[in-house]
């Protein structure tokens, strides 16, 4: 009886610990957030290099164009694959549409995504390393279209580090 009691007194310490340390880890994650990784929009990505344009057959629809902070392409440049920890690429998604001033072009329209892949070995072990963002307008998106991210990368490009991007040279 004695050992159920303290055994019980334990788990409760234990639950209590635990909830806090799962509240503390959320209330600390930035309020921009992904949701699953916590990625969020880095500061200055819009001026990193350019790694790679593509277009995305509908239903999408899509151009996009592919950035890099500067380890990340670096590990393009030399070719090194897995990664570096601290790669960061981002994916700016826009609606296709036919240039008004030069009609056989395609151009961006209106934007439609910023996706995020960050490197960190120890903080995204379970998802080989990376983790994932899915933004509009500056938001995250919800949970769901997260969770399609490493199924994606994992089931198409597992022996390029799941970088779907090659460098256009």
């Amino acid at each position: 009886m004695k050992g159920s009691l303290l055994f019980a007194i334990a788990m409760s310490i234990t639950g209590v610990g635990i909830t806090a340390a799962f509240s503390a880890a959320v209330e600390s994650q930035p309020e921009n957030a992904s949701p699953i990784y916590g990625v969020t929009l880095p500061e200055g990505y819009r001026d990193w290099k350019f790694i790679a344009a593509a277009q995305e057959a509908p239903p999408l629809d899509e151009l996009r164009a592919v950035l890099a902070n500067d380890i990340a392409a670096d590990a393009y440049k030399k070719g090194t694959l897995p990664f570096p920890d601290g790669s960061v690429l981002v994916k700016l998604a826009y609606k296709r549409q036919q240039s008004t001033e030069f009609p056989p072009a395609t151009v961006p329209g209106a934007p439609t995504t910023v996706q995020v892949m960050v490197k960190d070995s120890k903080k995204y072990p379970e998802s080989h390393g990376w983790g994932f963002g899915r933004f509009v307008n500056g938001k995250p998106v919800d949970v769901a279209q997260h969770e399609t991210c490493l199924s994606y990368h994992v089931g198409n490009v597992k022996d390029h580090d799941y970088v779907f991007t090659r460098y256009a040279h």
